[in-house]
């Protein structure tokens, strides 16, 4: 009998043809979402829209990438993950094109909301195609090399919006968005369907499933999410990520904007810090699947998000104190991207703590839920600033930082759990 991926000691070409699409998905979903937020001012000066109006297109974006995350997830358990992350890249692609021709606020806000339903969709694909594929002594880094992509996409946002949109403007930026889309139609019939998925569908079709399976089966995936077995690993789960999503956001979705009109940095400047930053990242996502592995998954975000909440906290309350030495800020921004690298634990634990037939529509679910809820981010900040400033309203993130690490510990450590077929196994 033909040994399923996971169940290789190492990595085969198979396993990184998976890896590459995921990675590279990743890469554009987030530069997708933050090279929005190096074009804000453009827009925002070109076609009269407000602060808050502007930092409403980006919330609803969020907002989608939830309803993209359940979804995608529920068609990546029905349709296959490797179908399903095809069309997740289409999607935000296209939409991210499509923003090029915006005039109105109206038109706008439609685009950047198709543009969230596609990146809501690949993550938890994209984590799940991986999760079940890759051994599981490997699957921590793996799936954190993966989130890799993340700090890439965002430093390539921050070369386009912050060197390139000044001479080429923000609808042209928009437009050569589309190369994602192209990436797909290249690649995708190189790659294999997750094995474990294909099992689960012969053993449905075959028949033998028990009656009881059988029942779960036909029910809906969503509503069996708060099945008695599950119900307590998703609540779980989601506190986690809203926890986390909002340490990121409360980041990210003005940083750019704060370096440049608190800060008095040059679009210039702020690219360059913003690229420090992801430097970080890199690292960060990188090396956390090796923690992870090796001392266990909650261990690892406790210690990253400290990390993270130290490099918010001194570039922002206590900027005075960092101001006077130029290497300083620039060690404090490469601490908040290194500490961000803590998202590269989600794939791997939802990967272990939910079983086959759920688990593209939990890891979609609960990671794009959360990513929904910070519609409110951005608007939240532009209010804040009003009163205490954009770095006030950044500072928030440290606190939600500081939260990740501690209700980690709320979860069971699944370092090293098997993903099986139909169960997840002790």
């Amino acid at each position: 009998m033909k040994k399923l991926l996971n169940e290789y000691d190492k990595p085969t070409k198979a396993h990184y043809k998976i890896l590459f699409l995921s990675w590279a998905g990743w890469v554009f979903d987030f530069y997708d979402l933050i090279l929005y937020t190096f074009l804000m001012m453009q827009i925002k000066k070109e076609l009269n829209f407000t602060d808050v109006q502007i930092s409403f297109v980006l919330g609803a974006s969020l907002a989608a990438t939830a309803l993209g995350g359940i979804i995608f997830g529920y068609l990546s358990d029905k349709y296959g993950r490797k179908k399903v992350l095809q069309w997740t890249i289409l999607t935000y692609s296209v939409g991210t094109f499509l923003s090029g021709f915006s005039y109105t606020i109206g038109f706008l806000l439609i685009f950047r909301i198709i543009t969230g339903l596609g990146v809501g969709g690949e993550w938890g694909t994209g984590q799940t195609y991986i999760g079940e594929t890759f051994p599981a002594k490997l699957r921590g880094r793996y799936g954190a090399f993966m989130q890799t992509g993340a700090p890439i996409g965002i430093a390539l946002a921050t070369l386009v919006g912050g060197y390139i949109a000044p001479e080429i403007g923000w609808r042209m930026c928009f437009f050569v968005s589309i190369l994602p889309a192209i990436i797909v139609i290249l690649i995708r019939k190189k790659l294999p369907e997750s094995d474990i998925w294909e099992e689960r569908r012969k053993l449905i079709e075959s028949g033998q499933l028990t009656e009881e399976e059988i029942r779960l089966e036909k029910k809906s995936k969503f509503i069996a999410l708060f099945a008695p077995e599950y119900r307590k690993f998703f609540i779980l789960a989601l506190v986690l990520a809203v926890f986390d999503m909002s340490a990121y956001w409360f980041t990210y979705s003005w940083m750019p904007g704060y370096l440049h009109q608190q800060r008095e940095f040059t679009m210039a400047k702020s690219a360059l810090f913003m690229l420090f930053t992801q430097t970080g990242g890199f690292l960060g996502y990188f090396t956390f699947g090796f923690v992870a592995d090796k001392f266990g998954r909650r261990p690892a975000y406790s210690v990253y998000s400290v990390i993270m909440a130290f490099g918010l906290l001194m570039i922002t309350t206590f900027w005075h104190i960092i101001v006077i030495e130029q290497y300083l800020i620039l060690v404090c921004m490469f601490l908040v991207g290194f500490g961000t690298g803590m998202f590269g634990g989600y794939g791997p634990l939802f990967s272990e703590l939910f079983p086959t037939k759920i688990r593209g529509t939990a890891m979609g679910t609960a990671f794009n839920l959360a990513r929904g809820i910070q519609f409110f981010t951005p608007v939240i900040i532009a209010v804040v600033a009003t009163n205490y400033g954009l770095g006030g309203g950044i500072s928030i993130a440290a606190v939600f930082a500081l939260l990740t690490g501690a209700w980690i510990w709320t979860f069971p450590e699944t370092r090293g759990k098997k993903v099986t077929i139909l169960k997840f196994e002790e």
